[in-house]
């Protein structure tokens, strides 16, 4: 019998696979892409690993609909909460959404 284990989210993620641009603690950049978000959680795959606990930068496209107001780019300020090996050259990594700024629109 498999044991239950209890949701810990605060808002239900939304699947969406969107670009992320994620600064980690020690300067360097690298994309990756989003698995679902939510209003205070993100879940995103990357190439190299991240540590739980780790203090991340995201530059992310929000899509309307998240209770975000009406989409847009955002600086995010997340926590790494949980890493998980893929097997494929990537990693997984859970993040809460510790602070999101949307940004401006550049018209060019």
């Amino acid at each position: 019998m498999t044991a239950h284990t209890p949701e810990r989210r605060s808002r239900s993620r939304t699947p969406v696979r969107v670009p992320v641009k994620v600064r980690k603690p020690d300067g360097t950049e690298q994309e990756a892409v989003t698995r679902d978000l939510s209003s205070s959680g993100i879940f995103l795959y990357s190439e190299s690993g991240l540590e739980a606990g780790a203090k991340l930068e995201l530059v992310i496209t929000i899509p309307p609909g998240l209770g975000l107001g009406p989409g847009g780019w955002a600086l995010c300020q997340a926590s790494v909460v949980r890493v998980e090996d893929e097997g494929d050259q990537r990693v997984g990594v859970a993040a809460s959404l510790d602070r999101i700024e949307l940004l401006p629109e550049i018209i060019g």
